[in-house]
This record gives C-alpha cells, sequence and structure tokens, in this order.
C-alpha cells in the first residue's frame, strides 16, 4: 500500500490537490505527472479508491515511488492544513466564467480539482474566494474533462507562469 510521503525539497511551492478522488488511474496519471515536475499532490480523502489500487499503479508506473504525496483525513484536516501554511485555494469549476488561462497564478498555490463524478460541494466551493475560482473554458457541447487532463492543462500553465515571475 501507498504510504504518505513527501520527497526532500518538496514541501513548498505549487501543490495539485485532489478533493475525494473517485478513479485510481486518474490518480496515479496525477501522481506521475507531479513525479516528473517536482510536484506535491495533496489527497483529501475519504478516496473513492484503496491507495494499492491496481489501476492506481498500472497508471503511475514506477514514478509512485518517486511522487510525493500527502493524505489528508478529510476536507477540514485538508483546510487547516492550508491556512496554516498561508496558502491560497485555487479551485477549478465549471461553475466559473473565469478561464484559467486570464489567471495571475503564485508559486504557493494550492489547485484544487474536484471528485470526478461531482466536483466539490458547495461549502468546499464557497471557501475559494470567488475570484479564485476558474474553468477551462470549452465548447458548447462539452461538459467536463478528465480530471487527470484537466489536471495537466492547469499545471502547465501555472508552472509557465510561475517560471517566468521567477
Amino acid at each position: 500500500m501507498l504510504q504518505s510521503h513527501t520527497l526532500k525539497g518538496s514541501e513548498g511551492g505549487l501543490r495539485l490537490c485532489l478533493y475525494q478522488p473517485d478513479i485510481p488511474g486518474n490518480t496515479g496519471t496525477i501522481l506521475r505527472l507531479a513525479a516528473c515536475f517536482g510536484l506535491t499532490v495533496d489527497i483529501i480523502e475519504p478516496a473513492g479508491f484503496r491507495l494499492d489500487d491496481k489501476a492506481l499503479r498500472r497508471a503511475g508506473m514506477d514514478y509512485l515511488e518517486r511522487a510525493a504525496f500527502v493524505q489528508h483525513s478529510d476536507w477540514h484536516a485538508f483546510e487547516a492544513w492550508r491556512q496554516e501554511q498561508s496558502r491560497r485555494l485555487v479551485l477549478l469549476t465549471t461553475k466559473s466564467d473565469k478561464a484559467y488561462t486570464d489567471f495571475s497564478f503564485k508559486a504557493n498555490d494550492c489547485l484544487l480539482f474536484g471528485r470526478e463524478s461531482g466536483g466539490v460541494p458547495d461549502t468546499v466551493h464557497t471557501t475559494a474566494e470567488e475570484e479564485n475560482r476558474l474553468t477551462i473554458p470549452m465548447s458548447e457541447q462539452g461538459r467536463s474533462l478528465n480530471v487527470a487532463i484537466s489536471v495537466a492543462m492547469v499545471t502547465g500553465e501555472a508552472m509557465r507562469q510561475i517560471n517566468q515571475a521567477g
């Protein structure tokens, strides 16, 4: 079973946060992405699968041993940690008109992505300040993207901005 671990040097910087993820393959893919870019993933429990799931391991491949991630027992534990760390919460949601490409990301942002089956509940949604609720614009026929694709798109833009500023 995977155990929460943080690799040396991964404590600071941009964080990828998954609210109660449902699909192990998506989480494995996101952990692999994070390992490749030296980022930490925060998994807000309960997840819809065990962290030793075969699909998680298949998607994450051998990168899982190099992935820095932290499990938070629930939303309240995550929120307490985030506030203690003075990190800004940036929520990706379909309930916003503000494009992620029109946002100025900061190096210590927590990018929050909701559960594949239903996003985040209203109580979590309203925790993010309105100007920090972002969407990925798409055609009217599109409802939503796969969460792993969404994480990759937004992370790429955030890292581009942060690296230009640094």
